[in-house]
């Protein structure tokens, strides 16, 4: 299977540093035009599914992969929503002291499950297929530990996700799975 994984335009809430986790999030003008030039980059992939995350800034980059694969299965699910950091999510990243509370985040070994459940998942119905996640950058991170088969420990020194950044796997059913492309933007430039 060829998986497509990008993280979702950017927010309002990413322009001023607001912690979003399972806060819906809204695309700035910004993010609009990035999710367009985004939507024009994978308009002549072959798509045969498209899951994303059901947070609002994800499912409004979806529609506009959405627009130019129309045929293709479109699925919203909680499994590539970004990681939940409890009462931090709608808070300013440099007010917070990120060594209190961290046991109110969602573990990673957590989001590890639910990413390998929805891998798992499109791999069943769409092994010879084609097929985009539309993500965050957190659990797009774990995807990525995943198909590096890399440990989980050192995940959070990974280099952030960009806003729309296209990220190209071939996915094995031996998990020797090969990277073809990490984190591009060149559909912004």
């Amino acid at each position: 299977m060829k998986l497509i994984l990008t993280r979702h335009g950017q927010t309002f809430e990413n322009q001023n540093r607001i912690v979003q986790g399972h806060l819906p999030g809204k695309l700035s003008e910004n993010g609009k035009e990035q999710v367009r030039k985004l939507g024009l980059r994978l308009k002549d992939e072959n798509i045969s599914a498209i899951y994303s995350s059901d947070l609002r800034r994800a499912v409004d980059t979806a529609k506009e992969i959405v627009k130019y694969h129309k045929n293709a299965g479109f699925f919203l699910v909680k499994e590539l929503r970004e990681r939940h950091h409890g009462s931090y999510d709608g808070k300013k990243s440099d007010e917070i002291n990120w060594e209190e509370h961290i046991d109110e985040f969602e573990k990673l070994s957590d989001m590890k499950i639910r990413a390998k459940k929805i891998i798992d998942e499109a791999y069943k119905k769409y092994k010879d297929s084609t097929v985009v996640f539309v993500g965050h950058s957190g659990i797009n991170r774990v995807i990525i530990r995943i198909m590096e088969g890399k440990d989980f420990d050192e995940i959070e020194n990974m280099e952030r996700q960009d806003n729309t950044a296209v990220n190209i796997f071939e996915i094995k059913q031996d998990n020797k799975h090969i990277i073809h492309l990490m984190n591009c933007t060149k559909h912004l430039d």
